[in-house]
């Protein structure tokens, strides 16, 4: 019903929420709409009455989140998407047994943006989410992704409580094919990795399949079950990523035409930290691809891109230093652990935080055997090469079965720009880089 887990390391901030009884006044009519109720708790945000939104939330996401909270996340989306300026429309749908709107709205600085707000069965906000309003119509394929050099089928990962829908992405030509599953970054992504108008997963994807080497992609579990994955108040990366990456490994294992002895994964981001303890885990994997892999703690990256962010203009306001102010209690929080059994810091609970301050990825990845791939975009601001990639070279730059690669032009999404690199950018149109594609599908042919 609320989906806790709001550490998202791209543009899009998320956060799934809470309650909406009890927010009709003595001089309104007594009973509203879904959608006029959901416009009024956007009005809430938009008038910055942040503390008489957190009063319309109902008591378990009371317990999860705080006004500063919920303060730091719209004062977010003003600094990424300007000035609220109106409510443009809604639309009312039910999703997963849930009654959801989508109140859409137009910023200042990127235009529209929709405001997902889900209802539990007492008509209370259960959560809420900032989402790109519907793009996919922009998005235009690359041209090294050749139609006509491969075919896509869906399949259906996993089974029972969690099965996930995905796509698999064949080539023409002689079989069985080496194939890489893709594995999403932070946030409750979408098979294609969908950001604003930019669909990474999908480029990589038809581009790796147009060089012969089938590709497996699928909606992330907290995408696709957003009020279940958030009723777990034991979530950590096992159940968010982990296990349905090993899912996938057992789908390929029984599928046509695929070589069950060439399977490799793709992390990207997040996916990408976790991607060396989802090898330590799954011994049929036959090489890892890192794209912006992080190796400090999720905390610290929230942290930076934030102070980055806010620093962009040479000054940082009042206002700025007191949201870095509030967010570095948190991080604090997380560091010392710091945090009671039904509390969530960041948008995740206790158990999230405790199991990835065990965790190293660049340690798990030394006692691996098997090849690696390690890419980074030099124009990255929330994975660096400065503080994340640099480590990985300074632990395999000898290593010969370790390849290391950075990009001078391209961003977190591995899409090229230029000047002083920025959210912003990550809400026009573009592809992956070509040579990306390139490098990959080279450096898979090779292993042996």
């Amino acid at each position: 019903m609320k989906n806790k887990l709001c550490i998202v390391l791209f543009v899009i901030v998320v956060l799934i929420g809470t309650a909406l009884t009890g927010c009709i006044g003595e001089d309104e009519p007594k009973e509203l709409s879904l959608e006029q109720q959901a416009k009024q708790a956007v009005e809430f945000l938009s008038d910055e009455n942040i503390a008489e939104f957190y009063n319309l939330s109902n008591d378990e996401v009371k317990s999860s989140i705080s006004v500063e909270e919920i303060d730091i996340i719209w004062k977010n989306t003003i600094a990424t998407y300007g000035e609220f300026e109106e409510i443009v429309g809604s639309r009312a749908t039910e999703e997963v047994g849930y009654e959801v709107v989508y109140v859409t709205c137009n910023f200042s600085t990127l235009g529209l943006l929709d405001i997902r707000i889900v209802y539990d069965e007492m008509t209370q906000i259960a959560g809420f989410q900032f989402v790109p309003t519907d793009v996919s119509e922009t998005y235009e394929p690359p041209e090294y992704a050749i139609q006509d050099k491969f075919t896509e089928i869906n399949v259906t990962i996993g089974s029972g409580k969690w099965e996930l829908p995905g796509t698999l992405t064949l080539p023409e030509g002689e079989e069985p094919f080496s194939a890489v599953i893709l594995v999403h970054g932070s946030g409750p992504n979408d098979r294609d990795e969908t950001v604003g108008p930019n669909k990474p997963f999908k480029d990589l994807a038809w581009g790796i399949a147009s060089q012969g080497i089938a590709v497996l992609r699928y909606e992330k579990r907290t995408k696709q079950y957003p009020e279940e994955t958030a009723a777990l108040t034991n979530l950590t990366i096992q159940e968010e990523i982990i296990d349905d990456a090993i899912a996938s490994v057992d789908l390929l294992n029984i599928t046509e035409k695929i070589d069950t002895n060439r399977i490799f994964l793709l992390g990207h981001s997040l996916g990408g930290m976790a991607a060396p303890r989802i090898a330590s885990q799954e011994n049929r994997l036959s090489g890892l691809i890192l794209l912006a892999a992080p190796t400090r703690g999720l905390e610290d990256l929230i942290l930076d891109q934030t102070t980055y962010l806010a620093n962009l203009d040479g000054i940082i306001d009042e206002n700025e230093a007191e949201q870095i102010a509030a967010l570095e209690k948190e991080v604090t929080k997380v560091k010392e652990l710091n945090i009671s059994e039904d509390e969530f810091v960041l948008g995740a609970p206790k158990a999230y935080w405790e199991e990835l301050s065990e965790y190293d990825p660049v340690e798990t990845a030394e006692n691996l055997s098997i090849p690696m791939l390690i890419l980074q975009g030099q124009r990255d601001y929330q994975v660096t090469v400065k503080e994340d990639f640099m480590r990985w070279n300074e632990s395999f730059e000898e290593e010969v079965n370790v390849t290391l690669q950075t990009y001078e032009n391209l961003n977190h999404l591995f899409i090229s720009g230029i000047g002083a690199p920025n959210n912003t950018e990550y809400l026009q149109a573009g592809n992956v880089e070509e040579q990306v594609i390139k490098d990959i599908a080279a450096w898979i042919k090779t292993i042996q």
